[in-house]
């Protein structure tokens, strides 16, 4: 079956009242490609801002969720809360959550899963480092993620997978498209074998990693890139061409 492209936009902990406004404005008054599914994620302090100010076709994602209903859990939102925001998605296991807070492949299934199985759809994200690249383990970690996954995920319908080279996020570099078509076709594949064709056909693939409007033309032709999650360049008037990307 045909994917729908989608194209997230990750601001991590970037903006203010006043630049994330002009965001909004910005895509609100945009003609964008009516065939790509939008979802932004603003930092946890702004997303009713957005949510109430953005045009509905748009999505709204929270940066992190936790893996418990509710409770004595400082600094964390659950589930219940985004929906009652009218939130209804979350980018889990980002790179940056993975090594700076050391969220480890079983808690971000964890969090995917409760996400999931409660009504909110996840993209969620898995990469390896320059190190595990260079030693040519890039398939085998990514592996190793997909199948903690897997053990915790029974539905897969609500989520989105993000492959995120971390030596490409923020650095200006750029899997080749050589590169990121070959770990997409591999993630394909390793649903196709692990879980099932129709999850394997069925589940959207993006790419992140220093996307920006000038290379993601050439990466959207790929058959199993269906979009991208952008880090920086979602901040700028620039995200508009990026999500027309297919157009």
């Amino acid at each position: 079956m045909a994917r729908q492209f989608f194209v997230g936009g990750n601001f991590k902990m970037n903006g203010t009242v006043s630049s994330i406004k002009e965001i909004v404005q910005n895509l609100n008054n945009a003609q964008l490609d009516p065939n790509t599914e939008v979802v932004v994620a603003p930092p946890a302090l702004y997303l009713q801002l957005v949510r109430e100010s953005l045009r509905k076709e748009v999505g709204v994602a929270a940066q992190n969720v936790y893996d418990k209903p509710n409770g004595a859990f400082t600094g964390e939102i659950s589930v219940s809360q985004l929906k009652d925001s009218n939130i209804h998605w979350a980018i889990l296991g980002h790179s940056e959550r993975r090594t700076i807070l050391a969220e480890t492949d079983d808690i971000v299934a964890s969090k995917t899963k409760y996400a999931t199985e409660n009504g909110v759809s996840v993209i969620w994200c898995c990469g390896e480092s320059l190190e595990q690249r260079e030693a040519g383990k890039t398939l085998e970690v990514i592996a190793a993620q997909l199948a903690a996954l897997k053990k915790q995920v029974g539905d897969w319908s609500k989520i989105v997978i993000a492959y995120e080279p971390i030596w490409a996020i923020g650095t200006g570099k750029v899997a080749s498209t050589e590169q990121a078509q070959e770990v997409h076709a591999s993630i394909r594949d390793w649903l196709k074998k692990e879980v099932n064709d129709k999850v394997a056909d069925e589940t959207r693939i993006l790419y992140g990693g220093s996307v920006s409007e000038k290379n993601c033309k050439e990466l959207s032709k790929q058959k199993d890139i269906d979009g991208f999650l952008v880090g920086g360049a979602s901040l700028k008037p620039a995200f508009v061409d990026i999500i027309n990307s297919k157009l």
